[in-house]
This record gives C-alpha cells, structure tokens and sequence, in this order.
C-alpha cells in the first residue's frame, strides 16, 4: 500500500503587493507546491490522498524505542528518542516523550472534509471513515498510555481556540474503545488488493484486536476476552516455515543446544525460524499480521537494520537487550525459568575466556537465538560465517555485550539497501496472549487458555505448559507474563506491561554489561507512571493544560 508523505493545506493568504507586473490570471492560479482548500476535496482520488496522509502517521521503526524505556532494552543515544532519559530516570518537564496532535488533527481534518466530494461511493467513504477513527482511537490510545488525562479533541480547531483542557483518561478511553467497537461493525475482514482495496489498510480484526489491548491495559478483563475472542474466530493463525533456507542450515546449534536426535534439531530450528521469518520482508502479510506499517519497497525505509545491529557489520547498536531480557528466556528442554549465572561470576569467566562462561546460553528458548546476538552466536545470514562478538567501547557498538537481531532482515542487509520490510504492529500471538491473561485474571486457568499458551510456544518450538504445576491463577500469572515478555520484545508492549501490573518500581533498576560494569544507571519514581507534559506547551496554554503530578 502506498502512502503520500503528507497533504499541505493552504491556510495562508498569498503576499501580492510585491507583484507588479503578473496578469491577473497568473495572479489567480492556485500555488503549485501545495494543496488549496479551494482545489482539493473534489473528487474521489483527493479522499484516497487525503486517508494516505493519516495513515503516514502509522507508528514505525520508532517502537523499538518503547522497549529502550523499559528492563527490556538499552536506548544508549538520547538524541534518538526520550527513551534514554525515561530508562534513566532522568525525566524533566522540559523532555518531550511524545505529546503531539499532528497525527489527531489530520484525522479530524478529514473528517470533517471528506463528505465535501460528492461523487465518491457511499459505501466506500464510510469505510475510508471508519479507517481514520481507527487511526484516531490507536493515535490517541498512544497518548493515554503515555501522559494519562489528554486534550479530546474531535473536530478541526479554530484558529484561536487551539487551548483545550485535558479530558480524563476513563473519557478519553471511553471514546477510544467505543470508536473502535464502531468502526469493526463497518471494517471488511480482508481486502481484495489493488486501489483503493490494497491489502495491509485496516480491518476488522485490526480493530477489535486493538480493543483488546486498551480493555487489557485498562484490566477490563471481560471486555478483553470478548474483543480477543472475537479476533480468534477471523481466520488469523501463527506463521510457521516447514523447512530452512540453505543459508539457515549454516549455522551450527549444536554447540548450543543438546538434540535428543534429528526430530528434535528439527523442531528446534524451525521453531526458530518461524519466530524470526515472521518480521522478514519475503513473508509480509502473513497469516498472522493483523496490522502492519507498509513500506514502499526501497523508498520507505525503515532503519531497524542500522539501529539494532552492531558497528562492526554497519549498524549504531541504538537499542539493545539488557541481561535481564536474556535472563527471561527459558529452558528449551523443560520449558520452565532458567537460573542466570551470578553477574560476578559471569564476568569472571568472560575476562579469562573461560568455556564455562557459554554454558549460560545453552539449551535456550529458540526465541532467544531468533532475538539476540550473544557471544559467538552465529548467523550465515547475515554474512558468510559470522560469528557476533562484542568489542567494548567501539564506535556504534552495544554498552550491554549483547545485539538484536529480532527486526534485523539479513537478505535485505546483504543487498546493501535499507531495510524496507513492513513493520508490524498487531499480530496474532499478541491476541492469543491478551485472550489467555485476561481470562486467567477474569477466572483462573482452563483449557482454553493453556491452548492460547501453547500455540505460542509450540510454534517457536518450546514445551507445552505444565498443567499440573500451573494449575492455579498466581502461578500462572507469571508464566503468562513472561510469555508477553519474551515472545513480544522489541515490539512497543513491555512498556505498558511493567506499568499496569505495578512493577515497575522493582523493574526499572541500573543495568551492567556481561563485565558485570554500568552500562546505564537508572532510578524510578512513581511519576514515572506518566510522562510529563512539556512545559513549553503547559506555558503556551496560558494555564489551561495542567501538569502531571511531580514534574515541576
């Protein structure tokens, strides 16, 4: 699906008393690098423009951020993002973590405009409609998530009027899920393909898999199993591969994992590749996207490949895991939390190059070597016998010893072009996730909700949950919520994860490297919780924004 990178409105008033010699016709000719209110809106291609333009404001590669603000993840370039202060601690009233309306006002721009053509197909002006309350409700669930009470504001604002108070979160989630209800009704399931059926716009199952989150965020927990239960009758299933590209079989496991035989390698390497093709170009629009940011092949690049991997292969190591990520990925043999090496003892062997200091990431999640880089990890993929190995204090290397390569899209890496694979958004394991913790929070365990469990673990090959040991709500509260973790790092999720369940205060604790040395201090207060609003925007208003609790 292709997008236009913007729509300019004329709201200014052309300067002609520097004109003296033009004709009058060449005075009224309408500007030829913008869009004139009095040119646009005229037929049905200005509509399709005019959804192009709201859809640009899809998030991006910049959700790899989000993960940077939490224990999941180090952001190490405060320029690149707020995520680097967030994570730190170090969150003034002067950072901007986000409040922005651009993306809010373009939807409601056209809104208010789209009914002005008259010649469009009524029935497929209410669906390009219904796709823009979509991206209103995820635009402002954004801001919700981040700063609490926020602005509602659904109609173009008068020049003049641009001061409106902040509406209290429960409104503002109010308005967002019942859109989303609304626009679900009207939504296909599918698109057909070609303009302005391309395949990738919103649908359905986009909007009720949306719902689920905000009802599970907001622990809604009858809502989320309804809108999560609603998404699993729509056809949607795991992505898996049968079999590995030549490049994959490259690569030699077997000094990482112990295979009881050859079924068992196999299930071990197609379960991880399963969980890394998913994110790669070659399968986009997979059986599992529910909502993807389309990316015009070569033109729209994202940067994944250049953030996420280290410097000695071209990359900025912009985001990278922290040891406690590595530390949730269980056992691949008995499916159950691994003990992490003691940190001192780790460094210890690292520095004397001691064999023992491998056994740690022996006979791991498979998801674990689908994410992360490690030392001597190898990836064919990538490049012919690569092998990652950190080199501390190199220029765009990582600060913790690990890299991601999760997101990372090695057969776009060896064509030496950006990364231009979709991102995605919304996908099928992240319902199946919100089905199974809801209904666990709604009513315990039941069959239906190991099933959940077990789809996702089983397609990155992985045990099947213990029944018998979690057979209770609070053990298996934690096991669902270390399956959000690791099967959704990278992915934006963790962020609001450690702030509804409250834990925040325990998680957000300085990290070190694999040398067991600071790699970033960090400190948490419970304004955290919630961003601060900028200052300068609290001073604009002339008093009418207030300020969140504890920022000054």
């Amino acid at each position: 699906m292709k997008k236009i990178t913007s729509i300019y409105i004329l709201t200014g008033l052309l300067t002609l008393g520097a004109v003296t010699s033009c004709k009058k016709d060449f005075l009224e000719r309408p500007p030829l690098d913008q869009l004139s209110e009095a040119t646009f809106w005229k037929n049905p291609n200005d509509v399709y423009q005019a959804v192009m333009a709201v859809y640009n404001q899809l998030p991006g590669d910049g959700t790899i951020y989000d993960d940077g603000a939490t224990d999941n993840a180090h952001a190490q370039y405060p320029w690149e993002s707020s995520a680097t202060d967030v994570s730190a601690g170090t969150l003034t009233s002067t950072t901007d973590a986000g409040w922005s309306f651009i993306d809010i006002r373009r939807a409601n721009y056209f809104l208010a405009n789209a009914d002005k053509v008259t010649t469009i197909d009524a029935a497929l002006l209410e669906r390009y409609k219904a796709e823009v309350r979509f991206l209103r409700a995820m635009f402002y669930y954004r801001l919700t998530n981040k700063f609490g009470d926020v602005p509602l504001i659904t109609t173009v604002l008068a020049l003049g009027a641009e001061n409106v108070p902040r509406t209290p979160k429960a409104e503002v989630v109010k308005f967002i899920t019942d859109e989303l209800d609304a626009v679900s009704k009207i939504l296909p399931q599918n698109y057909a393909g070609g303009k302005p059926n391309e395949k990738g716009r919103i649908t359905k199952g986009a909007a009720l898999a949306l719902k689920a989150r905000v009802h599970l965020n907001e622990s809604q927990w009858q809502l989320a199993v309804d809108a999560s239960s609603q998404v699993m009758t729509l056809g949607y299933s795991l992505f898996k591969v049968d079999a590995e590209e030549a490049i994959d079989a490259k690569d030699d496991y077997s000094k990482w994992v112990t295979f009881a035989n050859a079924s068992d390698e196999k299930k071990f390497r197609l379960g991880l590749r399963s969980y890394e093709a998913l994110f790669h170009k070659v399968n986009e629009g997979n059986a599992e996207v529910i909502l993807d940011r389309q990316q015009i092949d070569q033109k729209d690049a994202n940067f994944l490949n250049t953030y996420l991997l280290p410097g000695t292969i071209g990359g900025w190591s912009s985001v990278t895991p922290t040891q406690e990520l590595v530390n949730s990925y269980g056992s691949y043999k008995t499916g159950e939390a691994v003990t992490p090496t003691d940190p001192a003892q780790r460094a210890e062997w690292y520095k004397t190059n001691n064999p023992a200091f491998a056994n740690e990431y022996k006979n791991r999640d498979p998801r674990f070597y689908a994410s992360i880089l490690f030392e001597n990890s190898p990836w064919n993929a990538v490049e012919d016998d690569y092998k990652f190995n950190w080199v501390q204090g190199a220029s765009n290397m990582s600060l913790t010893g690990y890299n991601f390569r999760k997101l990372v899209d090695p057969a776009i890496y060896r064509q030496q072009v950006d990364n231009h694979a979709n991102i995605i958004l919304i996908r099928y394991a992240e319902v199946l996730l919100t089905y199974a913790e809801a209904k666990n929070e709604l009513s315990g365990p039941d069959a239906t909700v190991y099933d959940a469990l077990d789809a996702v673990r089983t397609r990155s090959g992985m045990p099947v949950v213990d029944r018998v040991k979690y057979a209770g709500k609070d053990a298996l509260r934690e096991v669902i919520r270390n399956e959000r973790r690791v099967e959704l790092a990278l992915e934006g999720q963790r962020y609001m994860d450690i702030r509804r369940w409250k834990i925040a205060p325990q998680v957000m604790k300085t990290i070190n490297n694999i040398k067991n040395t600071q790699a970033q201090e960090r400190t948490w207060n419970d304004r955290f919780y919630l961003m601060p609003v900028p200052q300068k925007e609290v001073d604009l208003s002339k008093g009418v924004l207030t300020q969140n609790a504890g920022y000054n």
